[in-house]
């Protein structure tokens, strides 16, 4: 008489139950919703003053509040620096008041709205609700994303508009999501002119992520002119301002040639640091308007990487370094708008160098990640292209511009979500697998 084996189900492990608790507890969403909001009303409370950049957008905004227009520091019509935030940051403040309080509250609202899209994107990009929750909560307790908050910089509005655009597209189920994508994309480009890049990028994926891609291409081809025809016609009424203001075309702002100069000259060191020569050469031809001027500065500009192709190669590295190496930048505008920096320099200092480690542990899960999903698909025998790709998509469009222009830390900004979404799903990844092995 032979005995049958029963074999029961394996029980899962103790990580595999916690794992489980933390990708379907409601209470677990809420608390680090809880702590995601409460960070960034934290920093509310420190009085911080527009300076540099911040100021000058935070001026043209109560201009065009006043219903007094878009003027430059001597009143005159001006496209200087792309106007997208000041006109939103305009809105806001005729109806609540010009202050930075008001301010403050309207990048509490982009701020919570990324983190919405952050969960959103988490769970469409990688299929798994634990991996957009850890997404979250690597972006709620991220200092510098924390610290931009209260400033009157791009930097909160324009990300939230970058990922509600690339949310329509992605989730798209019918045309007038792709007109609603356009608008925002378009929105996006007053904001920062380089936004049209991502999204041919974004069709790009979409096309090669599934077969039969010939027969696709057709009608992805023209979806995504439909995007871009529809941000262009949202930029172009600027563009005919700027025409019957200023007397010449401009797409959208007159600093391109200024930045192009100011990265690409013979002391140029990577970052955007305009030489002393360089302004004085601008400035002292007082006969050029500014339009002619920041078409002088692209002409010298395109002129000196001409004549130095290999002094301009050497910078790229360096433009690199100066993009992706450093973070924590938002430490410079307390330093110089704080009251009480001084008095609390070191707590500042500290919180620059924790998050400087923070920033170095996301980038190094970010670049691993890519290995780690491309075996994954491999071994399940999917095509390594898909949406997963486009964190890494958003982040080589900025690393492709500023190879051109100029390198800052602030230009990265945008992508840290898409580095926070593509994170917690490795280390969510790595957990499971564990799991799994002791179970």
């Amino acid at each position: 008489m032979s005995a049958q084996v029963i074999r029961f189900p394996t029980p899962p492990s103790p990580l595999a139950q916690r794992l489980e608790w933390f990708g379907t507890e409601r209470s677990v969403l809420l608390a680090i919703w809880a702590l995601y909001f409460a960070l960034r009303v934290a920093v509310l409370m420190i009085d911080v003053a527009p300076t540099s950049d911040a100021e000058w957008y935070y001026i043209r905004a109560v201009s065009l509040a006043a219903g007094n227009g878009y003027l430059d520091n001597t009143g005159a019509p001006t496209a200087f620096w792309p106007p997208g935030w000041p006109i939103a940051l305009s809105l806001v403040f005729s109806q609540f008041g010009a202050s930075t309080v008001v301010l403050g509250l309207f990048n509490l609202v982009s701020a919570m709205l990324i983190g919405g899209l952050t969960l959103a994107l988490g769970r469409r990009l990688f299929g798994s609700e634990a991996a957009a929750r850890a997404g979250l909560l690597l972006l709620a307790i991220y200092p510098n994303a924390i610290g931009y908050v209260p400033l009157a910089l791009t930097e909160v509005f324009y990300t939230m508009l970058l990922m509600a655009g690339c949310w329509a597209i992605v989730t798209r189920t019918n045309r007038w999501q792709l007109v609603g994508a356009g608008l925002i994309f378009g929105f996006a480009t007053l904001v920062k002119a380089q936004t049209v890049v991502v999204i041919p990028l974004l069709f790009a994926i979409e096309w090669l992520r599934q077969r039969n891609i010939w027969q696709r291409f057709p009608r992805l081809f023209g979806e995504g002119l439909l995007v871009l025809g529809v941000a262009i016609l949202t930029v172009l009424p600027w563009s005919v301002r700027n025409h019957a203001q200023l007397d010449h075309w401009v797409l959208i702002s007159t600093n391109g040639g200024y930045t192009l100069l100011t990265g690409n000259h013979d002391t140029a060191t990577g970052d955007y640091t305009p030489d002393a020569l360089v302004v004085k050469h601008l400035m002292a031809r007082p006969g050029l308007d500014e339009v002619s001027r920041d078409a002088e500065a692209k002409r010298l500009g395109l002129e000196w990487i001409e004549q130095n192709p290999g002094k301009f190669l050497a910078l790229a590295p360096k433009k690199l370094m100066r993009l992706w190496l450093p973070d924590g930048e938002a430490e410079w505008a307390y330093q110089g708008g704080a009251p009480g920096y001084e008095r609390f320099e070191a707590v500042y200092r500290a919180m620059r160098y924790a998050n400087q480690a923070y920033y170095a542990v996301l980038m190094l899960a970010f670049a691993a990640a890519f290995f780690v999903m491309l075996m994954k698909r491999h071994r399940d025998g999917q095509r390594w292209i898909g949406w997963w790709l486009l964190p890494y998509g958003i982040a080589l469009y900025p690393t492709l511009i500023c190879v051109v222009f100029s390198g800052q830390s602030r230009f990265h900004y945008p992508v840290m979500p898409f580095v926070c979404i593509t994170a917690g799903w490795l280390f969510v990844h790595l957990l499971n697998r564990r799991a799994d092995r002791a179970g």
